[in-house]
């Protein structure tokens, strides 16, 4: 028989989440995720906006799943429409783990590309995992638009988030092929690669593929 969570506990476990140690606020995450309370949801939406640690901003992740997504989501749903980056981008990425395909319409063109980078790159995992079923291609057209962004990282998320659709990719990928950015062509040629070879690696395929776009392909022959 689990016992009722005391007041005290409650009170102990919201004031362990703003201690100056980052470790104390990674226990008292855990300890939320561990013995889950309504009452915690409101102060874990708040720390997600603002814990500077990754660690923490995990587990505080973790311990949002551990609670009823009828409690969880509508709050989270609030938060991707912050003005916070990081609130934004965590509300996604929490999103993306409890999967309820319900926050579908909360990912919008204007958060998958967000100016953000970690917004932009969450948004993209939320949408592959909350994508309703044939409404992909759409998606793959949208992800497209974004090819040839930011950071090695950025691409890669984006290229991964990509080949998680899977064959439904190849028409928004052909269209891309033929961008007058090299950078968009060479991205959508090492997306394709990917997808047809996962285990070519993504640095592999971006060479190859900036080597064919410098060559002047778009099909990878020479």
């Amino acid at each position: 028989m689990t016992l009722p969570i005391q007041d005290t506990d409650v009170t102990r476990a919201l004031r362990g989440l703003e201690a100056d140690r980052s470790a104390v606020r990674l226990r008292a995450a855990m300890a939320v995720g561990t013995t889950p309370d309504a009452r915690f949801v409101a102060r874990l939406l708040e720390r997600c906006a603002v814990e500077p640690d990754f660690q923490v901003r995990e587990m505080l992740t973790w311990a949002l799943t551990r609670h009823s997504a009828s409690v969880t989501v509508p709050g989270l749903l609030g938060e991707v429409r912050s003005e916070r980056a990081q609130a934004r981008s965590q509300a996604l990425h929490t999103l993306s783990k409890i999967g309820d395909r319900g926050a579908w319409p909360v990912v919008t063109r204007d958060l998958l590309s967000d100016a953000d980078d970690e917004v932009a790159r969450s948004a993209w995992r939320a949408a592959v995992v909350l994508v309703p079923s044939g409404e992909e291609p759409e998606l793959a057209a949208a992800l497209t638009t974004q090819l040839g962004r930011g950071v090695r990282e950025t691409q890669l998320s984006l290229s991964r988030a990509l080949v998680a659709l899977g064959e439904v990719i190849l028409p928004a990928l052909h269209t891309a092929t033929a961008d007058p950015d090299p950078g968009v062509r060479a991205h959508a040629l090492a997306t394709e690669r990917l997808l047809q070879d996962p285990e070519a690696g993504f640095e592999f395929a971006i060479e190859e593929a900036k080597r064919v776009v410098a060559l002047g392909g778009t099909d990878g022959q020479e």
